[in-house]
């Protein structure tokens, strides 16, 4: 395993010896986009790409980092005002003090880390890094008292208050909770979880990465949620959870075609989930595929968060027979998701690194995934 004989013999030329290896997962979500903010469902899985840790306390206040990725060191302490000046260094120093403002232990430590979670790719390599620290500062400082749950929010408590990024809960709760061969339906009102089992013999979850990032002048993803709300206003209740389509037609004269939209997309996208989680439960692979290309035409067309390269994506993979493609994430760029039939793979492959050269001037990145374990102590 490559990753960690990097890691452990990086650990020992900087501190001497060895100490405990951990990691936490990427994460992909198969379907439920921009559901999460609106009180609905969403449906991610752990990947087998990961953070990895080299960890071991030191007797001191003082932590001690090393980031093999950027050749970067970082030392703190452990008070408020010790906060490190590299961003990278903020995520272990923001899981650090949310840790301590729970009440849980934390001493200083020396560490080393690397991971093959690809970066701007939508597949989340800062929650990987929060759940891979608190996973590990539970386990060495905390008997492993401190619920999974709590762990998901420290990460998430360390991108809103160190990080200054506004996110919901799933990234890391992905990455906590991740099981191999299973995806989680979460439901983000009440934050109860199921596990179900994801069977796909025959075929495979590829990632294509447009590599593209457009600018955006405003601030789109406020601007829908601003949308979603004045819907949810004007029909009583507290979020589009609570909606059914009807209610929405109810009130279409009284909403802007924009805010109806973008309505419209949610109380759909909503239903949609639980129809994937059903057709997964009957081994139903082509209505998964049908409804995640139903989920990237609302994305475009409703929710209007796509752009022409993950249009022309989304469009090659109908072309090549795959059974579901969609945009995954926010939008605007990144990649596309797609469960693939075995048979079809390579020349899916071929022919979107084929077309997007042509039109675009370069090749898209292929990842393949694998749906793995979440956060954990790696066993020597």
């Amino acid at each position: 395993m490559e990753l960690k004989e990097k890691i452990v013999k990086a650990f020992d030329e900087r501190f001497g010896g060895k100490g405990t290896l951990y990691a936490s997962a990427g994460r992909i979500n198969l379907i439920g986009e921009h559901t999460d903010y609106n009180g609905g469902f969403v449906f991610p899985g752990a990947i087998d790409k990961v953070i990895m840790a080299d960890i071991r306390p030191n007797g001191t206040d003082t932590v001690n980092l090393y980031s093999i990725d950027l050749d970067e060191k970082s030392s703190f302490g452990l008070s408020e005002e010790d906060a490190p000046s590299q961003q990278w260094a903020r995520y272990v120093f923001g899981v650090c003090r949310e840790t301590l403002k729970r009440g849980g232990v934390v001493k200083g430590f020396d560490a080393v880390f690397a991971g093959n979670v690809p970066l701007g790719a939508g597949l989340s390599s800062s929650a990987a890094l929060e759940s891979c620290f608190a996973y590990a500062l539970n386990d060495l400082f905390n008997s492993n008292s401190i619920e999974k749950f709590e762990l998901a929010k420290i990460g998430q408590s360390t991108e809103h208050n160190y990080c200054g990024v506004n996110c919901g809960i799933m990234d890391q709760f992905a990455s906590v909770f991740g099981k191999k061969d299973c995806l989680i339906r979460l439901d983000c009102r009440s934050l109860e979880y199921e596990y179900f089992p994801f069977s796909i013999d025959g075929h495979r979850l590829v990632l294509v990465d447009s590599v593209v990032k457009h600018e955006l002048v405003d601030s789109p993803y406020n601007k829908r949620r601003q949308s979603c709300e004045r819907v949810a206003k004007r029909l009583g209740i507290d979020t589009l959870r609570d909606a059914e389509m009807a209610d929405l037609e109810a009130v279409k004269g009284d909403i802007s075609a924009e805010d109806y939209m973008r309505a419209k997309f949610v109380i759909e996208e909503k239903e949609r989930v639980l129809d994937v989680c059903d057709a997964l439960n009957r081994g139903d692979i082509d209505t998964v595929g049908r409804l995640m290309y139903e989920t990237h035409r609302g994305l475009s067309k409703d929710y209007e968060v796509s752009c022409e390269e993950l249009d022309f994506l989304n469009d090659i993979a109908r072309e090549c027979g795959v059974v579901g493609s969609r945009i995954m994430g926010g939008g605007f760029g990144g990649c596309t998701i797609n469960l693939v039939a075995d048979d079809k793979y390579d020349h899916f492959i071929a022919t979107a690194k084929e077309k997007f050269n042509a039109k675009y001037g370069h090749a898209p990145k292929i990842y393949d995934v694998i749906i793995s374990d979440g956060a954990r102590r790696i066993e020597e």
